[in-house]
């Protein structure tokens, strides 16, 4: 399937630096992404209230979601690194977009499940298709501000969509066009990516210098880089049953699954618990969008920061962790929300939390291409992406639970905890390593 992909198209006038712009592309495919999964976390506490849910039953919406994120980030990332990412991003995209639109179209709980699974079947792969794309795109000394920039745009996606959503909301007098008008965003950009998007080796626009530099790096890793899995066959995706007899593989999917569920509680419950600290949605929009914005400065800092230690010489694993461990730290601020009452208090020390976690997350996510090659890290992040799913259905029930018969204030406290193992588990098992001989492969 990745022959066709491969082929030369006609040679054209070179964009300079493509390789971003390529990047470009990856962050507004995740903005798009979190604007449509947001539009149904915005709308929540209007939904409910019209449908006459409690949080148990807004939760199964949200658990539908990511049953369907959970198992096809596996999945996909197979996919992105069977197809390839040009045909790959061009299916997955169109398929979420056109779930987000027919959200629209939902008249009860059973149907809003329905229509939040088959977006998060969709929107599953979009993290694994673009760490791929950074793994093949950029050299390894670039790789964690690469990162930064397209994960930056979950953040983006998360501010936007408060503001946007609401005016959709008012302007028409119902929820059903922000469904339909956020989703027709996804087929826009279908349309650039299929404009500018191939492979580095073939690309009509890449010049000839930074082709050269861009094969040459990735020559220089296959012969001297330490892998997780290489070897004559680097260039075959290795099996899941190889992949998962790495304990890296497991630091990084026990991170993710430990991690990601702090960010889906901001992202899925935020909304409902400012309005349950008693502001009205409408007053919120002048803060909700902070922790989003303070997500992204998070984003580029830790991938910004990172990548400057890589530069100045130190170990590329070495540097990735320090970001983890300082930032594994920093999300612990969840618990002094519990005690304060004003606004912007409690705004700043959630913005606060999702700096740290953005950062450590841009980590995360960049592991997978400092250790595996270019044709397994698409199912390496597709793997831990699957954990993550895993760990945020089992945290959503439990805050749908909890915050119902309960408070917030448990959630917190477990929110700011939780991500602490992650980091210790990370710091056990990641590792930077040799090339594996046959035997240990085999």
């Amino acid at each position: 399937m990745t022959t066709h992909e491969n082929a030369s198209p006609p040679a054209r006038r070179p964009i300079a630096h493509l390789r971003w712009w390529i990047g470009g592309l990856l962050f507004a495919s995740t903005v798009i992404n979190y604007i449509d999964r947001q539009t149904l976390s915005v709308l929540a506490p209007i939904l409910k209230e019209e449908h006459a849910w409690t949080n148990s039953d807004f939760a199964i919406i949200v658990i539908a979601f990511r049953i369907a994120y959970a198992v096809f980030q596996t999945v996909g990332g197979r996919l992105m690194d069977w197809l390839g990412t040009r045909r790959g991003l061009l299916v997955t995209v169109s398929w979420y977009s056109a779930a987000a639109m027919l959200t629209a179209t939902a008249r009860g709980l059973k149907s809003f499940a329905v229509f939040r699974f088959l977006l998060g079947a969709g929107e599953a792969a979009n993290w694994p298709a673009a760490a791929k794309t950074v793994a093949e795109w950029f050299p390894k000394s670039e790789r964690g501000l690469a990162v930064a920039l397209f994960d930056s745009g979950s953040a983006i996606g998360g501010a936007i969509a408060p503001a946007l959503v609401v005016w959709l909301y008012h302007s028409f007098g119902s929820w059903r066009p922000a469904f339909i008008l956020t989703g027709l965003l996804g087929l826009l950009w279908i349309t650039a990516w299929r404009l500018l998007y191939h492979p580095p080796e073939v690309h009509p626009r890449l010049g000839e210098k930074e082709r050269a530099m861009l094969l040459a790096s990735r020559e220089e890793e296959r012969r001297t880089e330490t892998r997780a899995i290489g070897g004559e066959d680097a260039g075959r995706p290795a099996s899941w049953r190889d992949l998962l007899r790495l304990k890296e593989t497991w630091g990084i999917v026990l991170g993710r699954s430990l991690t990601d569920p702090v960010w889906f509680f901001i992202t899925d419950w935020f909304a409902i618990f400012l309005v349950a600290r008693g502001f009205r949605l409408e007053d919120t929009i002048a803060g909700f969008w902070v922790p989003f914005l303070a997500a992204d400065i998070g984003n580029f800092s830790g991938g910004g920061f990172s990548s400057l230690l890589v530069r100045r010489g130190w170990p590329v694993i070495k540097a990735r962790k320090l970001v983890i461990l300082v930032c594994g730290l920093g999300m612990t601020l969840l618990v002094p929300a519990i005690f304060v009452t004003r606004f912007w208090a409690i705004i700043g020390l959630f913005a606060l939390s999702t700096f740290s976690y953005a950062a450590w997350s841009t980590m995360a996510l960049t592991l997978p291409s400092d250790l595996y090659p270019s044709s397994s890290v698409a199912t390496v992040s597709g793997m831990s992406g699957t954990g993550s799913g895993v760990g945020t259905i089992l945290s959503t029930f439990l805050i749908g639970w909890v915050s119902d018969r309960y408070s917030f204030e448990p959630i917190l406290i477990g929110a700011s905890a939780v991500p602490l193992v992650a980091t210790a588990l990370v710091f056990l098992l990641v590792r930077e390593r040799r090339r594996p001989t046959p035997a240990e492969i085999a």
